[in-house]
């Protein structure tokens, strides 16, 4: 591989590694930091990501690194880092790039931070813009058709220069201003995620999970309106789309973790045993604090709360079903 890389991904997890086999789908270079030197050693000697991606066999034109002085030439660099433990990855950056694009999804449990504001705390010269959207990992490597958000806070500028790096014959990028918007969407769908989960390992069928996401969608709208998103991001690929996606398949971790909440399992050991991150479980706890502090109603974000602390799925859910009857109504006029 030649020294030409022009984008950098920042996590060599299940997502990072799909959008750097992605990225290097047409021969261009990318450059990939992993945190673990023998995760790094095994992509370059052997192609592939054993631990969080084995379905895919990596293209040639990717080289895996554990410096992350090696990002430091790089203008574009996309942060797939776990959300909560971003700000610490940028902050040893050597180097700010010109781009950084967040693509992980989540709120920073200690500070109530965005990844947004977490970022530009650590990188106040950087142009920010975040990707988000329907995308299952093993998807995006196998090469399969993806639309998502991709919104810059430079505005259409920013977008020219993102798009014509990111942009691939099956990954699509469309384009929007609304960066709050297109975090808040990924990062309470993931919470959701997990309710849907519950409901499927307690076999309350396929009406309940429509109810849920619906209802949970009224929540997601309510406290994006809350923090100045725009509804129709929300109700776009980084929000709806998402939120579709993620409450519907076991491809999901985050409904994966709440399908075996659903089934009687111990929060605590399935949080120590995961490989891979459930970004939903460290976010809820987080969520469900902000919109009490603005007194939104998230009831579904609170129910996933008790059950991540252990309160038994079935009696959570009941309690949830007992709430008081009322009418549907738009998010904004805090129906709850």
């Amino acid at each position: 591989m030649s020294n030409s890389a022009t984008v950098g991904v920042l996590g060599a997890g299940a997502w990072g590694t799909a959008l750097a086999q992605m990225l290097a789908g047409d021969g261009r270079d990318v450059l990939l930091w992993a945190r673990e030197p023998e995760l790094v050693a095994q992509i370059n000697a052997t192609r592939t990501n054993s631990v969080y991606l084995p379905s895919a066999r990596l293209n040639s034109t990717i080289r895996a690194t554990c410096d992350l002085d090696d990002m430091a030439p790089l203008d574009i660099l996309l942060a797939v880092t776990p959300a909560q433990h971003m700000g610490a990855v940028l902050h040893r950056l050597a180097r700010q790039p010109r781009h950084l694009v967040i693509c992980c999804k989540g709120i920073e449990a200690e500070s109530g931070r965005l990844m947004n504001e977490v970022a530009a705390a650590a990188l106040p010269q950087t142009a920010l813009a975040v990707l988000s959207g329907p995308t299952f990992a093993h998807e995006v490597a196998a090469g399969l058709p993806t639309a998502v958000t991709l919104a810059c806070s430079g505005g259409e500028a920013q977008w020219n220069v993102l798009a014509s790096a990111i942009a691939r014959p099956a990954f699509r990028p469309y384009y929007s201003d609304d960066v709050t918007g297109a975090e808040i969407g990924g990062a309470v769908k993931n919470v959701l995620a997990i309710a849907c989960g519950v409901v499927d390992g307690l076999q309350l069928g396929q009406n309940a999970r429509a109810a849920l996401i619906a209802r949970g969608y009224a929540e997601m709208l309510r406290f994006g309106e809350a923090l100045g998103a725009r509804a129709e991001t929300l109700a776009g690929l980084c929000g709806l789309g998402d939120l579709v996606l993620t409450c519907s398949s076991t491809s999901s971790r985050n409904f994966s973790l709440g399908k075996a909440l659903g089934e009687g399992q111990d929060p605590a050991v399935l949080m120590s045993d995961r490989r891979t991150v459930a970004e939903g479980a460290h976010t809820a706890p987080v969520l469900h604090r902000l919109a009490q502090d603005r007194g939104l109603p998230m009831p579904i974000a609170a129910a996933v709360v008790r059950l991540l602390q252990g309160a038994p799925a079935r009696t959570v859910v009941t309690e949830l079903l007992a709430r008081p009857l009322s009418r549907e109504a738009s998010a904004a006029s805090n129906p709850e």
